[in-house]
C-alpha cells in the first residue's frame, strides 16, 4: 500500500473509488442469469440435499462476486488491467451459471474447472500487474489459497454424487477460512487486508446492487411463470403477492440500516472489518431472496392446490433467512439487533405448521403479513426512538 503524507493511499489510484464501475455493473447483469439458473435447480429438487447442494453453488458464485467487489475497491476500478480482469472473471461467471443445472452431474468439469481457473489466474494477474511491494505479496497470499481450494474443486470433478458434494463443500470451506483468517501463508504471514483503507460509498454500492439483483431476479421469476396462464384470477392474486413479499423485503433491508451502512463503515474503527460482517449479512439475505424466488414460482404455478410440508418451508424458509440476514445487518450498523427480526422469524416458524392446511396462495398471504407488520415495526420504531450508527468496534489489524 502506497502512503503518502502519512495516509494510507490505494494502490493504483490517487482518489480511492466511492461509484462502482461500469464494467462492474455489466459483470452483476451475468448474477440475473445465475441466479435465475439457481432458482430453477432449486424448485426441480425441492428437499435439504437440492437446498444445501444449489447452496454450495451459490457460495461459489459469491466467492467470485465478492472477492471481485474487493479487488476493485483496493484498486482503480477504471484500470484497464482492473477491468480485464473483471471481463475475464465475468466470463467466467457466466459459464458457471450455464452449468449450474447439471453442475453436480455431467457439467462438473465446467463449473469446477471454470471456478479453479478464474479463482487462480485472476489473483496471479494482479501478482503480476497489479502493483509491487505490499499489494504483490498481499495477492501472493490469495493465490496460494486459491491453490489450496482448487485441490478439493478438481477432486470432486472426479468423483460423483454426495461423494462430489463433500469434496466442493470443502472447497467452499477452505477459500471462506482463508478470507476469514486474512489468508495466512507460510513465510509471509496474513496478508493484512483487516487494516486496508475502505472506500465505504463503493463497498455499499455494491452490496446494494447485488441484493437489488437479487430481488429483480425474484421479479423476473414470477413474470416469466405467470405469461403463460394469462391473467386467471388465482394466479394473477399470487403474482399480487409475491410482488408484495418482495416489496416488504426491499423495504425491511433499506429502512434503515441498509441506508446507513456506509456511514457505519466510515465512522468505524475497524472498516474493513465492519465490510466483512456486512458482506456476510448480505450473503445470507440474497439466499433468502433466492428461496423466496422459489416460492414465487410454486404459489403461481399451483395458487390453490394442497400444500406440501417443502412448499411451506420455502414459503416461509425465504423471509426468515432474509430476516436473520437483516438481523446481522442491524448488528453491523448499531452493534444491536431490532427486537422485530427474531420475533418476525419466531411467527414464521410458528405459522409453518399451523398453515399446511392452506393453499400455497394463502401460506403466503399469511408470510406477506407478518412481513408488513414488520414494515410497520420499523416505521414506527425509528420515528419513536431514533439511532445514531453504532457499529462493533471490530478486531484491530494484525490480529
Amino acid at each position: 500500500m502506497v502512503v503518502r503524507d502519512g495516509a494510507p493511499e490505494f494502490p493504483g489510484s490517487r482518489e480511492p473509488p466511492q461509484r462502482a464501475g461500469f464494467v462492474e455493473l455489466l459483470f452483476d447483469v451475468v448474477l440475473v442469469f445465475a441466479f435465475n439458473r439457481l432458482a430453477d435447480r432449486l424448485a426441480e429438487q425441492l428437499d435439504w440435499h437440492g437446498f444445501y447442494s444449489a447452496l454450495v453453488l451459490l457460495m461459489a458464485l459469491w466467492w467470485l462476486w465478492y472477492r471481485m467487489a474487493w479487488t476493485a475497491n483496493r484498486y482503480d476500478p477504471a484500470r484497464p488491467m482492473i477491468q480485464v480482469m473483471v471481463i475475464v472473471t465475468m466470463l467466467g461467471a457466466l459459464l458457471m451459471a450455464a452449468a449450474l443445472p447439471a453442475a453436480f452431474e455431467d457439467r462438473a468439469v465446467v463449473f469446477a474447472g471454470v471456478f479453479v481457473a478464474v479463482d487462480v489466474l485472476r489473483h496471479l494477474w494482479l501478482v503480476l500487474f497489479g502493483g509491487r511491494g505490499h499489494e504483490q505479496l498481499v495477492s501472493a497470499r490469495i493465490v496460494f489459497w486459491a491453490c489450496l481450494a482448487a485441490v478439493p474443486w478438481i477432486a470432486g470433478i472426479h468423483t460423483d454424487g454426495d461423494t462430489r458434494l463433500l469434496w466442493w463443500s470443502v472447497a467452499v470451506l477452505v477459500s471462506y477460512a482463508g478470507g476469514l483468517l486474512d489468508f495466512p501463508t507460510p513465510w509471509l504471514g496474513r496478508a493484512g487486508l483487516r487494516g486496508q483503507p475502505i472506500a465505504e460509498e463503493h463497498l455499499t454500492e455494491r452490496y446494494r446492487q447485488v441484493l437489488i439483483i437479487a430481488f429483480g431476479e425474484s421479479i423476473l421469476t414470477s413474470g416469466i411463470e405467470f405469461s403463460p396462464y394469462g391473467f386467471e384470477r388465482e394466479r394473477t392474486a399470487a403474482l399480487v403477492v409475491a410482488f408484495v413479499i418482495t416489496v416488504l423485503l426491499w423495504q425491511i433491508y433499506y429502512y434503515r440500516a441498509g441506508e446507513l451502512l456506509s456511514h457505519a463503515i466510515a465512522s468505524s474503527r475497524a472498516p474493513a472489518y465492519v465490510g466483512n460482517l456486512a458482506a456476510g449479512a448480505h450473503l445470507v439475505m440474497v439466499v433468502g431472496v433466492a428461496v423466496t424466488g422459489v416460492a414465487d414460482k410454486l404459489i403461481i404455478a399451483h395458487p390453490l392446490v394442497e400444500t406440501e410440508r417443502a412448499w411451506v418451508v420455502t414459503i416461509f424458509g425465504g423471509p426468515a433467512l432474509f430476516l436473520a440476514g437483516r438481523a446481522m445487518l442491524d448488528y453491523v450498523a448499531f452493534s444491536r439487533v431490532s427486537w422485530s427480526r427474531p420475533i418476525g422469524i419466531a411467527l414464521l416458524a410458528l405459522l409453518a405448521p399451523l398453515t399446511l392446511a392452506l393453499p400455497p396462495l394463502l401460506v403466503a398471504l399469511s408470510a406477506a403479513v407478518v412481513l408488513a407488520g414488520i414494515t410497520t415495526a420499523n416505521v414506527i420504531s425509528w420515528r419513536l426512538y431514533p439511532r445514531e450508527t453504532a457499529p462493533p468496534p471490530g478486531v484491530p489489524p494484525g490480529r
